[in-house]
């Protein structure tokens, strides 16, 4: 295993191991209320610290950014940290939320890790090395139509000017397809695309912790990841598409008539 691979491994189960000791008091938790339906709990703290003090224990120089304490200066290696995706999830006890993280060296992601603590489920991916699931090779579907096609997507509950270019999409995407999920957790959706659990995901105004991870993951397991542009600025932008070549296609251009001038900049 690669050795920036084989920390984000370690810093990610260590975080993992927090957050499964804590989910059986969830109750006497302090909750921080961040902006509108934006939580933090001393548990995406304490898991963000672990995985800052293994990281930085290993990679001095490296910088951060991380979700609840923010950049972290260094050297063009960037690691892109959310602790605890799906904390409202984790609040309610509904069984989906994971520990993303991601490097980045300039423009280009070189790692990127999904721990699902729940269920012992690890997904790694470096680039130019594939991708893995509990260390099994996984690849995206080869589903061709929209028919028969299980889509992941997110509400942009956090910022609701989008909200009927949103329900444009979602109405134009749900007449064909099997079905659409919405989870509540971005970082998990991106790793079951490319693991093949969902043939394709869209989603308005992420956070660049929320998919950095995931997008690695999905390129490569062998699929695509854009903006609404279809261009490569989905950390900037915030917006993103993905999935195997041909679901890619098929969703950019069901949406695309909804995709306002605004979502073509910067939504975050």
């Amino acid at each position: 295993m690669h050795p920036m691979l084989n920390i984000a491994v370690r810093a990610a189960r260590s975080a993992g191991e927090i957050i499964n000791r804590s989910a059986e008091n969830v109750g006497r938790l302090q909750i921080n209320y961040k902006s509108k339906n934006d939580y933090a709990t001393e548990v995406d703290r304490m898991a963000e610290q672990e995985i800052i003090r293994i990281i930085k224990a290993a990679f001095p120089e490296h910088a951060i950014l991380a979700e609840e304490s923010g950049e972290h200066e260094g050297n063009d290696y960037v690691w892109i940290i959310d602790p605890l995706d799906g904390t409202t999830n984790f609040l309610h006890g509904f069984p989906q939320f994971a520990v993303s993280i991601a490097l980045k060296l300039k423009d280009r992601l070189e790692i990127g890790v999904i721990y699902d603590p729940l269920r012992d489920e690890l997904f790694t991916a470096e680039r130019g090395g594939g991708a893995m699931m509990n260390s099994r090779k996984i690849r995206v579907t080869a589903q061709a139509n929209m028919t028969g096609a299980l889509l992941g997507t997110g509400f942009p509950f956090k910022n609701l000017q989008h909200i009927d270019a949103y329900l444009g999409m979602f109405k134009a995407l749900s007449i064909d397809t099997a079905g659409i999920r919405r989870a509540g957790a971005a970082a998990l959706d991106l790793a079951y695309v490319a693991a093949g659990r969902l043939d394709g995901f869209w989603e308005i105004g992420l956070q660049p912790w929320d998919m950095a991870a995931g997008v690695l993951l999905i390129k490569e397991a062998g699929g695509v990841a854009t903006d609404f542009t279809f261009g490569d600025t989905y950390l900037d932008s915030g917006n993103l598409i993905a999935g195997n070549p041909k679901m890619h296609q098929l969703i950019y251009k069901a949406i695309e008539p909804h995709v306002t001038d605004n979502l073509k900049k910067k939504t975050r």
